[in-house]
């Protein structure tokens, strides 16, 4: 009875101490459990084959990653966020040169360098998710001082666009996916932030001519006989390393499996097999079958076997539940008085939610096979504790305006 009473007060203790948006705490909590649920499930099969039966491996290093992400929520959201605008530019400085390593020198897999090992702890880190981080930071910084002037191309745009660019070009040959889900959230950002409507008009335009050089490549590469891509690979250097992938994934959404050694076709076969089993309710918690052909099905494609497992109405749950997370970063927007914690809130939001969309998208064949992880539900590692490191700053956020009103934000 004692014990009991002790752990109460302790959790009582616990509560009273976090502080924040109550909303966004229960959907992290939510997203952690299903993320244990189908991680397990996802990985059973993998974990049996590598670790000779021992096929709760994976489960127990995702436990690990939920609890320190959770740690990381925590104690982010106790810092100050306008401690961030001070360390901002310095972040953002680091991260550019880290970008440049990570490049050239970092963990190459799939013709892409996106990692870099770190010693010691022998774990790798996904540079791009640091970069984009310090950019939000950078960017909220920036658009909060630059309001007076955000109108003028020079003294307004020209600083506000140029280190989106920077970012976005070195993240680009490894990870084009991220770096133009990046931009997009940059451009959504800057349209709140009251930039002219016409410099974003100009910088999406001249952003999609990369793109429609993928997609007429793709059909290019389609349509043309065996030789003619032999010839073509041997002439070309283009259609090589990454761009060969950029270009095969296009393909492989434009025609699907009509080309049957397309990698990224034969994924979205699979992923589209594991929703048709799911049907409405799905197939019951750790029933899935697809997980042992779906490739990354505990990662980049984890969203068809929930739909697998969990049916449309699980699909369904997961979205609603990024888009309440929307709108609760978005009522943060609006009540906080300062614009720098608005923007840092929205622009950090904004990432986290096109990332998932994207990634769900990509699950039911709406876009191209992208690489995204699902926040705070694929398998952890650096992506997963930055996406935690992200959300305590939101919160951090939300807990600064819940003192200033005196109250918590309902």
């Amino acid at each position: 009875m004692t014990e009991s009473l002790n752990i109460q007060a302790q959790l009582s203790n616990l509560s009273q101490r976090t502080k924040g948006d109550k909303v966004i705490w229960a959907l992290v909590i939510i997203l952690a459990l299903v993320s244990m649920l189908v991680v397990y499930s996802a990985t059973g099969s993998l974990a049996y084959k590598m670790y000779k039966g021992n096929t709760e491996i994976y489960l127990f290093k995702q436990i690990i990653f939920i609890i320190i992400g959770i740690t990381v929520i925590y104690f982010a959201h106790l810092v100050n966020y306008t401690m961030w605008s001070k360390v901002a530019r310095v972040l953002f400085i680091i991260s550019i040169p880290l970008l440049f390593y990570t490049l050239f020198f970092g963990v190459r897999m799939n013709e892409g360098s996106r990692w870099i090992k770190l010693p010691i702890i022998n774990m790798t880190l996904q540079t791009s998710d640091l970069a984009k981080l310090a950019l939000f930071m950078y960017l909220a910084r920036m658009l909060s001082k630059k309001q007076a002037v955000i109108k003028n191309f020079k003294e307004g745009y020209l600083p506000l666009i140029i280190p989106v660019l920077l970012v976005c070009v070195l993240i680009a040959p490894a990870n084009l996916s991220t770096a133009l889900l990046l931009g997009s959230s940059c451009m959504l950002l800057f349209f709140i932030g009251r930039a002219n409507m016409k410099h974003i008009l100009w910088t999406v335009g001249i952003a999609i001519i990369p793109l429609i050089f993928l997609i007429v490549s793709a059909i290019t590469k389609h349509n043309s006989s065996d030789n003619e891509l032999q010839v073509e690979k041997k002439s070309s250097s283009v259609l090589t390393g990454r761009v060969a992938t950029w270009i095969g994934r296009v393909e492989g959404f434009i025609y699907g499996s009509k080309k049957s050694n397309n990698e990224s076709a034969y994924q979205v076969e699979q992923a589209k097999i594991a929703i048709a089993k799911g049907g409405l309710l799905g197939a019951g918690p750790g029933n899935s079958t697809q997980r042992n052909f779906l490739p990354q099905a505990y990662n980049d494609f984890i969203y068809p076997i929930i739909i697998e497992e969990y049916g449309m109405i699980g699909g369904a749950f997961i979205v609603f539940i990024y888009l309440i997370f929307l709108w609760r970063c978005i009522r943060i927007f609006k009540r906080c008085p300062y614009a720098f914690g608005a923007f840092l809130a929205l622009g950090l939001s904004f990432t986290l939610v096109i990332q998932a969309v994207a990634n769900m998208a990509v699950s039911v064949n709406l876009f191209p096979v992208t690489g995204v992880t699902l926040p705070l539900v694929s398998m952890g590692g650096s992506s997963f504790l930055f996406t935690c490191f992200s959300i305590g700053i939101i919160l951090s956020v939300a807990r600064n305006v819940e003192q200033l009103e005196g109250k918590q934000i309902n």
